[in-house]
């Protein structure tokens, strides 16, 4: 293992279990009945990591109205449900983790409740057990810093011994702009943002195992 790192902080959806794709949908789904209209590659790039609020607040301007006041209830809970059956662990995410030596945890934006329920559907629950931060514990959410410095923070460790894997262009502006090192996982629609962002580019838990030679 690279001596230099001494935890990692690892995003939850995209990075540790594949969610994007299931919540994208379904955000696009029914949006569009109010005549929002966005490619899935779009909102992987707009979207991921992000506070969903805020992706609300998008929304709203882009349609110039104001979503019903049930919307944000309906859609947790029809991802919920999706969440349920569909999410599976990050191809190479089971091997890696086992094969570390060192602390590690979880750093969402996302409710913990919602945390949790990915983990466990994806099979990665028991690896995360009282180590996983949510951005609603705190109030404060990426892009800020604030969710990856309480992380290293609870888990006894400086900035400068943490790197973090994420892979939104929120999510890595949060890491830089806290001093962290953040490796970025690139899904072939987010390269060029999250390296714009300053973040090193990994495209799958096998080769960011040579680069950190775990």
């Amino acid at each position: 293992m690279n001596m230099e790192v001494k935890c990692i902080i690892f995003d939850c959806d995209g990075v540790l279990v594949d969610t994007e794709k299931i919540g994208n949908g379904i955000l696009l789904e029914m949006a569009s009945e109010y005549g929002f209209k966005m490619d899935i590659e779009d909102a992987y790039r707009d979207f991921n990591g992000r506070n969903l609020k805020d992706c609300f607040r998008y929304i709203e301007e882009a349609i110039h109205q104001k979503l019903p006041e049930n919307f944000e209830e309906e859609y947790r809970q029809k991802s919920f449900e999706a969440f349920k059956t569909q999410v599976k662990p990050m191809e190479g995410v089971v091997d890696f983790i086992e094969k570390l030596k060192i602390p590690y945890c979880v750093a969402s934006s996302g409710p913990v409740e919602k945390i949790r329920l990915n983990l466990e559907v994806a099979g990665l629950l028991d690896k995360f057990e009282n180590k996983i931060f949510s951005s609603y514990q705190i109030n404060s959410w990426k892009p800020e810093p604030e969710i990856f410095l309480h992380a290293a923070k609870e888990m006894g460790f400086e900035v400068k011994d943490c790197i973090v894997l994420e892979d939104s262009k929120a999510g890595i502006k949060a890491g830089i702009s806290g001093g962290f090192k953040v490796y970025g996982f690139a899904n072939g629609y987010n390269n060029s943002d999250l390296e714009e962002e300053g973040a090193i580019l990994f495209s799958s838990y096998e080769e960011l195992s040579k680069m950190l030679q775990i």
